[in-house]
C-alpha cells in the first residue's frame, strides 16, 4: 500500500516556508526534510519544488545565497525573510482553521 499523500493545492508554499524557518537549506535538503518529518508521507518532486522556491523568492518571502552543500557541491541555500516569517504565520493560522473546520464536518453524526 502506498502511504504517500498528494499535497492539497497551495500547501507546498506553507511546507517550504516552515522548513526554511528552522534553518537555511538548499532545495534537496528542503525536500528531504519534508519527507523525513512527514514519515515519508509527503514527497515533493523537484519539478514542483524549484518553481515554488522561485515563486517564494519573487514574492520576497525567502532569499537565496550560493554556498557549499554537505557534499561540497555548489548549491543555493534558501532562508526565510521577515516578510516570509509573517506569511508563514498567516498561512499556518489559515491551515489550522481549515483543518479544524474540516474535522468538524468529518466528525458530524
Amino acid at each position: 500500500m502506498d502511504d504517500r499523500l498528494d499535497l492539497p493545492q497551495g500547501t507546498l508554499d506553507l511546507l517550504i516556508l516552515k522548513a526554511v524557518s528552522v534553518e537555511p537549506m538548499h532545495g534537496w535538503a528542503i525536500s528531504e526534510r519534508i519527507r523525513h518529518v512527514s514519515r515519508d508521507a509527503l514527497q515533493v518532486p523537484q519539478g514542483s519544488l524549484y518553481p515554488a522556491l522561485h515563486r517564494l523568492e519573487r514574492r520576497g518571502w525567502i532569499r537565496a545565497e550560493w554556498g557549499a552543500s554537505e557534499s561540497n557541491r555548489r548549491a543555493k541555500f534558501y532562508e526565510l525573510t521577515r516578510a516570509g516569517r509573517r506569511q508563514l504565520d498567516v498561512e499556518a493560522d489559515a491551515w489550522a482553521r481549515l483543518t479544524s473546520a474540516v474535522s468538524l464536518v468529518l466528525d458530524m453524526g
